[in-house]
């Protein structure tokens, strides 16, 4: 029973929709205004276009646009035709589909002819079907200064329903009304630039405040205010977007120190070792990240897009390998020793950038984006928020997630504590040391290469790439406190807010020595960081 009710129903769909194609097929262009194109009267045919730019009908779009293609034929029986480049075409006035008469003749324009039908386009595309190419023929528009295009505007902005056209259109109507002998329209025209907020039209807007030798650019009182009223708004939203943009970037540089300073916190905490290799530990990370992106296109080319969710196990494993590897052939016999443990990692790092330049070169190489994190997200009508960068923030506080997790709900983390806060009661209660000081150094070598692979996804891979993180790296783990993990991604973050906030009244080289000069004061101050250590730390 229900089934013979649905195909009742789908029956009387079918026979409404089949009924309603004579009325859509008889909707279209007049034929009559579509005649004057194939003939030899060129003021005809420049009006025709101008009234097809006029018509709110998305055939008008296509006839214009096939005209300016060549792809506009007369029929010997004085029909238009759209053809497609084979035996196919469409009816010009009715969009009914049609063969093409072997007489058929392509319908011919000149420059002046080419001209009007790109001026007419811009009109008649304010009338698609899609949302997009409405846009695109709005802010065409916006740069024309004809007002003789005011009522199509109007006309336009009347029927149009999407907010982001609808902008746009009224954005080109303000354009044009500035030209209007009338103060009203003029008033409202410097309302609506001022409104959107846009730089562009600042320079416009200004000018209309200027004053030369007693006498202004715009010679009503109220206009003048409008603008200078309009001229605050558009720099109360630059000022905005400036500062969304440095909180932006400023979280978007804290979670790459967040990333490349966690392993350090870890290492430096547990076994207090001044590590100077952390850095080309970074430098290893991107490199794989380099290496798997040229497997990838080597033999996987169709799974490209996927090479950095491949490369992050990876990239873990070899620098924590290489990190294990260190300590257990350096850095155990250096314990307590500082300054030895300083001048050995340092050298270390001299030779992990030799080994790199002479496995792959001494130029940077390129690690290019996946396409999910290409392009960016326009916020605000201004800034940018770029994919890669939003998926590196969102990295960052995942690998501090799992961390945490490691820190204090396994066995390895409740170790790591142990002999963090006591080392020797630690090693007296059966705590085997030795092999947590190595795991815990693979950890944060680990930990190092995923911030290798994000550093890869912002800029090219080069042997002196981890150069530019370790200090910035030492300074985030004094700063949150040896060893205090949600020390380290307050001062981490707190440190990129504050550079990016200072890099445009000081310059970026004088930025990071105001920092530095700011932590040395602090830890004057507060020797132990943001958050206190505890246990053997503090002795």
């Amino acid at each position: 029973m229900r089934i013979a009710v649905i195909a009742l129903y789908l029956r009387r769909f079918l026979l409404a929709w089949l009924a309603s194609l004579p009325l859509q097929a008889a909707a279209g262009v007049d034929p009559a205004l579509l005649a004057p194109l194939s003939g030899d009267d060129t003021d005809a045919r420049l009006q025709a276009i101008a009234a097809l730019g006029e018509l709110p009908d998305p055939g008008a779009a296509a006839v214009l646009e096939a005209l300016g293609e060549g792809r506009l034929y007369a029929g010997g029986d004085g029909r238009l035709l759209i053809g497609d480049g084979g035996p196919r075409a469409a009816d010009a006035a009715t969009g009914a589909a049609a063969e093409l008469p072997a007489d058929a003749e392509a319908v011919m324009v000149n420059n002046r002819l080419r001209r009007a039908i790109e001026a007419a386009l811009a009109g008649a595309r304010l009338y698609a079907d899609q949302p997009a190419v409405r846009l695109a023929a709005a802010r065409r528009l916006q740069q024309t200064g004809d007002p003789a295009r005011l009522p199509m505007l109007a006309k336009a902005l009347a029927a149009e329903r999407d907010p982001a056209v609808r902008d746009a259109l009224e954005i080109a109507q303000a354009n044009l009304e500035l030209k209007s002998d009338d103060p009203a329209k003029r008033r409202h025209a410097v309302q609506v630039l001022g409104e959107t907020g846009n730089a562009v039209f600042r320079p416009t807007l200004a000018a209309l405040t200027l004053e030369r030798d007693g006498a202004y650019a715009e010679p009503d009182a109220g206009v003048r205010q409008a603008a200078a009223r309009a001229l605050k708004q558009i720099d109360r939203r630059l000022a905005t977007i400036e500062w969304a943009g440095n909180l932006y970037y400023g979280v978007s540089l804290g979670s790459v120190l967040l990333l490349a300073a966690l392993g350090l916190a870890i290492t430096f905490g547990l076994m207090g070792v001044i590590n100077m290799a952390h850095g080309e530990l970074l430098m290893i990370g991107a490199y794989v990240t380099y290496v798997v992106q040229t497997a990838f296109r080597a033999w996987l080319p169709g799974w490209l897009d996927w090479y950095v969710l491949a490369a992050l196990p990876l990239a873990f494993v070899v620098t924590a390998l290489v990190g294990m590897a260190l300590e257990r052939t350096v850095i155990r016999w250096l314990y307590g020793r500082p300054l030895e443990t300083l001048l050995a990692t340092w050298g270390i790092s001299l030779i992990l950038m030799q080994g790199v330049r002479t496995l792959f070169g001494a130029q940077n190489v390129e690690v290019s984006n996946p396409a999910w994190m290409s392009g960016g997200l326009t916020v605000l009508g201004g800034l940018v928020l770029t994919y890669n960068r939003l998926v590196i923030i969102g990295f960052a506080f995942f690998v501090v997630f799992l961390v945490w997790a490691l820190l204090n709900h396994t066995r390895l983390g409740l170790f790591v504590r142990a002999i963090t806060q006591n080392r020797r009661m630690a090693d007296c209660v059966g705590v085997p040391t030795g092999r947590v000081d190595m795991l815990a150094f693979g950890l944060g070598s680990g930990i190092a290469g995923l911030a290798g692979v994000a550093l890869s996804q912002l800029g090219n891979v080069g042997p002196d790439l981890g150069r530019g993180y370790i200090v910035d790296s030492f300074m985030v783990v004094v700063l949150g406190g040896v060893g205090q993990l949600a020390g380290t991604v307050v001062a981490a973050l707190g440190l990129g807010g504050v550079n990016k906030f200072l890099e445009p009244y000081a310059g970026a080289v004088m930025a990071k020595i105001i920092i530095l000069a700011l932590i040395v004061l602090f830890v004057q101050k507060r020797p132990q960081g943001l958050f206190a250590p505890r246990g053997r730390s503090v002795e």
